[in-house]
């Protein structure tokens, strides 16, 4: 605003000058011409007895008219000049500079003139996935281009029918007055396929996706946004290539802050609880290793599942120290009950965050090393979900977790929509079973033929294969008979603190062997010599 009232001063000023000057010019020139008219008798000489001063006036307007022409054109010309840089400021405070499209103030503006008129309204935002990496490899006018590219694709695929905006970064919204959800679901799904086809810039064919929060209705633009972006971000979380909002997604936001204070509190302090759910090998009875699970006794809610704490640490960025705090206190349990003769492997489960850290591989090795510990005795669990996140990455931190000599398992097979197929390109050895399968295989003949199909395939693929969820002696005899390797449930033991399990464990294997179980079950190596 300053710079503007300077601008406005000195123009006004220079204005200034310029009338002087041409006024002190037509001064100059009538006295110039008076003088002359006197001397001459220019009068007398043109047209007779006129009187000098008249002659002297005609003058003096006629040379007004001539510098008035020009100062008339000027102002004209000025005019013009000053109506088109108020609407080129008028413009960019409206409009991305780099893609034309529609800034954030001005689709604000055009939501809430479109819920004021009483249209139905929808807001989809689209974000871009994987623009950072075309960024830092190929360079920012790379991204750039890539950034216009997209703002025409979806122009094209728009038109009319839509308002666009670029809300700042890889960011751009879609506007639709009078639509309803199945208007929106379709325009999200039209703006997925768009940056999906590859995109030809700087001689390249970049390939990228992206992910598309939908908020339909909504009382302001300020609430339709808000939605469309929690919408957006539970689509990036689960890769779900867009989310339509729903009060869930944000339900007990302010519990969720709350309880993100006190869970960091918590990892702090070392408040945290870790127990042990004891493995057992199907074929002779034996505790071969145990899982870690991790516990939250909360001073005011009591116990908080994991269900809860998890997703919020994940969300606040939090898994990191919580998967670290876990890691320590499984690894300095294990080297407790080494020390004791009890000689076990832990487990520690791994979130889709944690397995797309490139830093854990670096930060269990240390863990490790700080407990004394051989890396056989650790295994690392992920779900088939997690994997899925983002392969690539994923395939890249198992390897090098696997080179480490870490044992890993994909955890709750069967629950996400990878293939085995798919799963034995990562370098795990162990399949588990999920417990909703193996709970029901006594009453359900088709969680039987899944569990035993799994089994059969996962160990002519070389895996061993754990079953979760084993509460009755029928399922244990069901899984013996099976072939399975390993079997954990609440049948065979709770979950219990790390301080119980030396005495658990012995517990276990005497309770196994006084009531003759396995079953005689078909061992792994029996079923290889039938094959």
């Amino acid at each position: 605003m300053r710079v503007v009232q300077r601008e406005r001063t000195d123009g006004v000023a220079a204005l200034r000058v310029r009338v002087l000057r041409e006024a002190a010019v037509v001064l100059a020139l009538t006295v110039s011409f008076g003088v002359a008219s006197v001397v001459w008798d220019l009068p007398q000489l043109l047209t007779g007895p006129l009187d000098d001063a008249v002659l002297i006036l005609a003058f003096s307007h006629l040379l007004m008219m001539v510098f008035g022409k020009r100062r008339s054109d000027e102002l004209k010309a000025e005019a013009d000049s000053r109506r088109l840089a108020e609407e080129e400021l008028r413009h960019r405070a409206r409009h991305d500079a780099l893609t034309g499209l529609l800034n954030r103030s001005a689709l604000v503006e055009e939501i809430d003139a479109a819920v004021a008129a009483d249209a139905e309204v929808a807001v989809v935002l689209v974000d871009l996935d994987r623009f950072t990496e075309v960024n830092g490899t190929l360079g920012h006018h790379v991204g750039d281009a890539l950034l216009m590219a997209v703002s025409d694709r979806l122009s094209d695929g728009f038109g009319s029918d839509a308002v666009l905006a670029r809300l700042g970064g890889d960011e751009f919204a879609v506007l639709l007055s009078g639509a309803g959800t199945p208007e929106a679901e379709l325009a999200a799904e039209r703006a997925l396929q768009s940056v999906r086809r590859p995109f030809p810039v700087a001689g390249l064919s970049l390939e990228i996706d992206g992910s598309c929060g939908v908020a339909v209705g909504g009382s302001t633009a300020a609430d339709l946004l808000r939605h469309a972006d929690i919408a957006k971000h539970a689509a990036k979380a689960d890769r779900l290539g867009f989310v339509v909002y729903r009060p869930e997604l944000d339900a007990g936001a302010p519990e969720k802050l709350a309880l993100f204070g006190d869970l960091r509190r918590a990892i702090r302090d070392g408040d945290l609880l870790v127990h042990y759910q004891p493995k057992v090998r199907v074929e002779d009875g034996r505790v071969v290793g145990v899982e870690a699970l991790v516990r939250w006794d909360h001073p005011d809610r009591g116990m908080v599942p994991p269900a809860l704490f998890v997703p919020v640490a994940e969300q606040t960025g939090l898994i990191r120290p919580l998967t670290d705090a876990v890691l320590d206190r499984a690894l300095a349990d294990c080297a407790t009950w080494r020390r004791q003769g009890l000689d076990l492997t832990v487990a520690v489960n791994l979130s889709a965050r944690s397995l797309l850290d490139l830093s854990l591989p670096e930060r269990v090795a240390a863990s490790l090393r700080t407990h004394a510990l051989p890396s056989s005795c650790l295994e690392l669990e992920i779900t088939e979900s997690a994997a899925m996140k983002d392969p690539g990455r994923a395939l890249e931190i198992l390897h090098r977790l696997r080179a480490l000599g870490v044992h890993l398992s994909v955890d709750d097979y069967g629950t996400g929509h990878a293939s085995l197929a798919y799963l034995t390109r990562l370098p795990v050895g162990t399949l588990k079973i999920d417990r909703s399968f193996v709970q029901t295989m006594e009453l359900d003949s088709s969680d039987r033929v899944i569990v035993r199909s799994t089994i059969d395939l996962a160990h002519g693929l070389g895996l061993r294969v754990v079953a979760e969820g084993v509460e009755t002696r029928a399922t244990w005899a069901e899984l013996a008979q099976l072939g399975c390797d390993e079997a954990q449930g609440f049948w065979l033991a709770r979950p219990g603190p790390g301080e119980t399990i030396p005495a658990g464990v012995t517990e276990l294997e005497r309770r196994l062997a006084s009531s003759g179980i396995p079953p005689g079950g078909r061992t792994r190596a029996a079923r290889r010599l039938i094959r």
